[in-house]
């Protein structure tokens, strides 16, 4: 058995007892392969890890930066109370009228705004709003811009917020101080400012499973 075959049978059985999708988590991500969207959405553990941060957060406000089918939406909206809120920021319109379906059938359109564009431009846009401060901040978007993507979420939040960077670990190329990938360049950025700001504490945790070798990021606000 390969290693990756290993680890993908490894996530099969958690997800079989500690985070089976129902009907609208499986609906999702069948529309999502249907329209042809990437195969990047975060695999059944990792949203259930999402739903249960949000959980112990009692998060009442969460920002999301990347979308894509709404698979992640779905388990984080989840968590919010009736009267909870949840923007999710997708550059692609096709991949939001996925979502947007999908958040639909899950029941949840009434808590949920997808709104579509660059989220560098939605993000000032956003915050001319003066919305409450975001418990949870999940950024799942084009690693090129994850430093900005920190740098706006702390902007959003307030002491005590949590913000989850995915992807980090990118199959171990993170490590590459001379690559000049943008995607490392963006994420090790994110983690050296998440390393660097005082108001930030964060640690890092390396993964395996149905999307291989990778990891994330976590951050809490501090005052």
């Amino acid at each position: 058995m390969s290693e990756s075959q290993l680890w993908d049978d490894v996530d099969e059985y958690f997800s079989a007892h500690l985070s089976p999708e129902d009907d609208t988590l499986q609906a999702a991500l069948r529309d999502s392969d249907a329209a042809e969207l990437p195969h990047v959405n975060v695999t059944a553990p990792q949203g259930k890890f999402l739903h249960l941060l949000a959980q112990i957060q009692g998060a009442r406000n969460i920002l999301e930066i990347g979308t894509l089918g709404g698979y992640s939406t779905i388990w984080l909206a989840r968590a919010l109370p009736a009267d909870g809120r949840l923007i999710s920021l997708e550059y692609n319109p096709k991949h939001a009228e996925v979502a947007t379906r999908n958040i639909a059938r899950a029941g949840l359109d009434k808590i949920v705004e997808v709104r579509i564009g660059p989220a560098l431009e939605s993000l000032p846009k956003l915050a001319d709003e003066n919305p409450a401060p975001f418990d949870l901040v999940f950024i799942d978007a084009d690693k090129a811009n994850n430093s900005h993507y920190v740098d706006w979420a702390l902007r959003l939040t307030s002491t005590g917020s949590l913000i989850v960077v995915d992807n980090v670990v990118r199959g171990g190329r993170i490590a590459d101080a001379d690559s000049t990938a943008p995607d490392i360049r963006g994420t090790r950025a994110a983690i050296e400012l998440i390393g660097s700001h005082p108001r930030l504490s964060g640690t890092a945790i390396q993964t395996v499973g149905g999307k291989g070798y990778d990891g994330f990021a976590l951050a809490r606000v501090l005052a």
